[in-house]
């Protein structure tokens, strides 16, 4: 026998006195950490790293929910657990919120110099780092934060320098001038996954362009006049015969008067405006191509703060779009502008500040991209790697499959410097894993490349890079090839690709089996949350007021993979009255807990419908909810678990028992306390990933002799709890009892009124039921008594009545109801209901009244009238009835 419960749970359920105390326990006793057991089969999640920019938003609270929710299922099913945190070192952000706070000071990068800068890098990372880790574990995020990592780390650093040596040595990164997107604001290049596209008012410039041995002239159509003063050519395609007359030919450059050349390229649509286009290599990408095929000369016309340069006098220093006013301007004054005409166009814009891109020519390195793209593509073609929900692996197809080479350079300081190096003196150049290098030609100690890499190349890293790949160690060989990636639908061209491209370059091995994706957060419009429309919500305020236990199973509720969700207050309280339910009822059953000694195990055989009939709930309950969970139907599995405790439990069980806790005389109690613990445990472990800390509290005051709810078994379905016909007699019961519950509704009868249930039905096996369960039923029934019959013999003329499958109950309504109290009630009602009526007739019959409102209002009285009609006929035909 166990002994009696000696403590109990604080009356009322406090989540900030709790969740701090519960994660601070969890820390010392390292619950958290994963280690190499090879007796235990290994689970891991590397955690998306947030940027050390950042604070806690919406979106990081799902995301490492999901996974929370993961792990510590996992971990209760007994595998060894891993999930992997740390922290990304966001180039772009960081040294722009670094570049901002030096300039209130009036400094500049040149100022300090690299070393200086990186030292401030280093602080502000020191400083401000760890604040969103923080708030991670204020959502009960169950990391193994020992082992913590941050991409750019010594580990993280000897893996991103391992890479690119290999890459560089297998060709498959090289360094050459290509056209790129660069950032005026950020004054670096980007790749063409943090471009994003915005649809944006603009103009088709129509102009015209002389043919220089003075035959005529062509006309052609253009977005960014300001590009002109770069223009290389035109071009028109080789099969259209307006234009084969000229091909080869040459044309008067306007404003700049320089002569270009005519070139026939397939590359022009016959078909869309003139057929003709100006050739730009240096700003526009379509054009480079051209540009190269043809030999054009690149002229770029732009400083990287896209400014003219100094080369054209008239428009030097001028923004580019102050440049474009300017020179559209001059056109028109030269005769070459034909006609202005509106155009809306997607423009790319900086992910990161959204200032338009500008392509421009630049020397940077490159990865070659279509060697890579093809086993990334192969493997999630074959199955190797699955996306949840299915249909996300046509983005990712469509990014890889027309992928162009990636850009990987960066004009920034902080970040993974390039390990490339150039001789001064004679020109070679060398890539090499050392921290210097001397040049094999001369014997000179050589310059390092400037640039850094763009944060994305280390992230892509991430999952074998956090396990100390390169280096061959047992936490590489164990915990790898990761299980489950978690992240947005948003991030799939940015992280998972090249994730999935650089494991399989570098370990051979997809570096994780199933893609989770998950939806934005929006607000309860619909809308995404963002700053400019002030409609944020701070997942931590909400933690504060509601505890993090509400704020998780909000997020989770409803949720389905791949789908943005929108976020209500409403629902929030919801699920904070969830915790008080569950709180309120556990503190009800270890109250009695108190009073009597519970057994350890039990006869089944003495288990009444009552208890087998929850006990079978549960059992299916687990199996349900372990399945969804292995299908990664997290929203689903906890709508399961919130419905049958909140129902089948707390509504019905509980209420069911109270009549056998209440009666110490009563044989079944003993059966009766244990199906309460055994099914509350149960109930808090499908709980537990969900809720942590509440489930965590209640657990520990209920196992004394448990340390933790965490390392606790998850439990398994038993054929031996499946009573399928006990479950059956126990619906049949609720049934009536829903009927009782709505006739006495209706009636407006006060649960303190009992009155006589008579049950009647033909149906043997129905009225074993009713006997079987008099106990509990009288008590749901709001019973005086119950009568089971198998006719209608001595059921009163005015029972009231409600009908179940193979059954009828009735109820005497003189039993229900005062009938001398309820004539003098509708009496008055009556009455009131007769001066309504006069009063909204007297005012439709009033031709002034009805010439002169407004027609909302007439509408309004007519609903009147209907309304009090329709309750009037009611208590007529109710009263007619009482006084027979």
């Amino acid at each position: 026998m166990e002994k009696k419960l000696e403590k109990n749970l604080e009356k009322t359920y406090d989540p900030q006195d709790i969740e701090k105390r519960l994660y601070e326990k969890w820390l010392n006793k390292k619950y958290f950490h994963a280690k190499v057991d090879k007796k235990k089969k290994p689970f891991t999640i590397v955690m998306p790293p947030p940027n050390i920019t950042g604070k806690l938003h919406m979106g990081h609270a799902l995301d490492n929910t999901m996974q929370d929710i993961l792990i510590r299922a996992k971990r209760m099913q007994g595998y060894e657990a891993l999930w992997l945190p740390g922290t990304d070192h966001a180039s772009i952000a960081t040294e722009a919120k670094i570049v901002e706070a030096m300039r209130s000071e009036g400094l500049t990068k040149a100022d300090l110099g690299r070393e200086k800068f990186l030292e401030r890098a280093w602080d502000w990372k020191a400083n401000y780092g760890g604040r969103i880790v923080s708030q991670l574990k204020k959502i009960g995020s169950s990391c193994d934060w020992d082992r913590e990592r941050f991409t750019m780390d010594e580990g993280c650093n000897k893996a991103v320098n391992e890479v690119f040596v290999n890459l560089y040595n297998n060709g498959l990164i090289y360094r050459g001038e290509r056209i790129i997107n660069w950032c005026p604001h950020c004054l670096t290049s980007i790749s063409d996954a943090e471009v994003e596209y915005e649809e944006k008012e603009g103009h088709f410039w129509h102009l015209r362009y002389q043919l220089s041995d003075g035959s005529g002239e062509v006309k052609l159509a253009t977005t960014r006049p300001e590009t002109l003063l770069g223009d290389t050519a035109i071009a028109v395609n080789p099969n259209d015969d307006r234009y084969k007359n000229i091909i080869g030919k040459s044309v008067i450059l306007p404003l700049v008067k320089r002569e270009i050349p005519v070139v026939a390229d397939d590359y022009v649509e016959m078909d869309f405006g003139t057929g003709v286009v100006k050739i730009t290599p240096a700003h526009d990408p379509n054009d480079f191509e051209v540009g190269v095929r043809h030999n054009l000369p690149i002229i770029n016309v732009m400083t990287d703060d896209a400014k003219i340069i100094n080369d054209y006098p008239k428009y030097a220093g001028m923004d580019r779009y102050e440049a474009r006013k300017a020179i559209v301007a001059d056109l028109e004054a030269e005769g070459a502008l034909v006609k202005v005409e509106d155009h809306n166009h997607n423009v790319g814009t900086c992910y990161r500040c959204g200032t338009v891109v500008e392509p421009r020519v630049s020397k940077q390195w490159f990865v070659k991209m279509k060697p890579l793209a093809e086993p990334a593509i192969k493997a999630v073609r074959e199955g190797e790697t699955k996306f949840v929900p299915e249909h996300f692996n046509k983005t990712y197809f469509h990014w890889l499959e027309n992928i162009r080479d990636w850009c990987i350079s960066r004009q920034l300081w902080w970040g993974h410097q390039i390990p490339a190096y150039y001789c001064d003196d004679c020109g070679e150049m060398v890539v090499t894993k050392d921290s210097h290098a001397t040049c094999p030609k001369c014997n000179k100690d050589m310059r390092r490349d400037p640039d850094t890499l763009d944060t994305w190349f280390s992230s892509a890293l991430w999952p074998f890079s956090t396990l100390g790949w390169p280096d061959n160690t047992e936490e590489m060989n164990y915990f790898y090839p990761t299980n489950v990636l978690v992240t947005g639908y948003d991030i799939i061209p940015f992280w998972v690709m090249r994730m999935m491209f650089s494991g399989l370059e570098h370990t051979k091995e997809v570096p994780f089996s199933t893609v989770l994706i998950h939806g934005l957060v929006r607000d309860s419009q619909g809308r995404k949350m963002s700053k400019s429309l002030g409609n944020g919500i701070d997942p931590l305020e909400i933690i504060d007021q509601y505890g993090a236990d509400a704020l998780r199973l909000t997020l989770i509720t409803g949720n389905a993979p791949g789908n943005d969700m929108r976020f209500y207050m409403e629902r929030v309280e919801a699920s904070r009255n969830f915790a008080n339910k569950v709180w309120n009822a556990s503190r009800f059953i270890m109250m009695n807990f108190e009073k009597a000694e519970i057994s350890d195990t039990i006869d089944l055989s003495t288990l009444t419908q009552a208890d087998k009939w929850i006990l079978s709930k549960v059992n299916t309950l687990t199996k349900d909810v372990t399945e969804n969970l292995e299908k990664f139907e997290l929203g689903i599995a906890v709508q399961k678990i919130y419905d049958f405790i909140w129902e089948e439990f707390c509504d019905w069980y509980i209420e069911m028992v109270k009549p056998r806790l209440y009666n110490d005389e009563d044989e079944t109690k003993a059966a009766a306390l244990w199906t309460l613990k055994t099914v509350l445990i149960d109930s808090l472990k499908l709980l537990h990933p969900y809720m942590p800390f509440i489930t965590e509290e209640i657990f520990c005051t209920l196992q004394e002799k448990e340390e933790s709810i965490m390392i606790s078994e998850w439990p398994v379905y038993k054929e031996e709890l499946n009573f399928a016909t006990d479950e059956e007699a126990v619906e049949v019961i609720k049934a009536a009892v829903k009927g009782i519950r709505n006739v006495r509704s209706e009636m407006n009868v006060p649960p303190s009124k009992k009155a006589t249930v008579i049950v009647v039905s033909e149906n043997e096996k129905v009225r074993t039921i009713f006997e079987t369960s008099r106990v509990f039923f009288a008590t749901l029934g709001y019973a005086s008594e119950i009568i089971v019959q198998n006719d209608k013999t001595n059921v009163p003329e005015d029972a009231v009545s409600t009908v179940i499958p193979d059954a009828a109950i009735y109820m005497p309504f003189a039993e229900l109801v005062d009938i001398e109290k309820e004539i003098e009630r509708l009496e008055k009602e009556k009455a009131r209901l007769e001066g309504e009526l006069k009063r909204v007739n007297g005012m439709l019959n009033n031709e002034k009244f009805v010439s002169k409102a407004p027609e909302a209002k007439i509408n309004e009285e007519k609903a009147k009238l209907d309304n009090y009609t329709n309750m009037m006929n009611q208590v007529t035909e109710r009263l007619s009835h009482l006084k027979k």
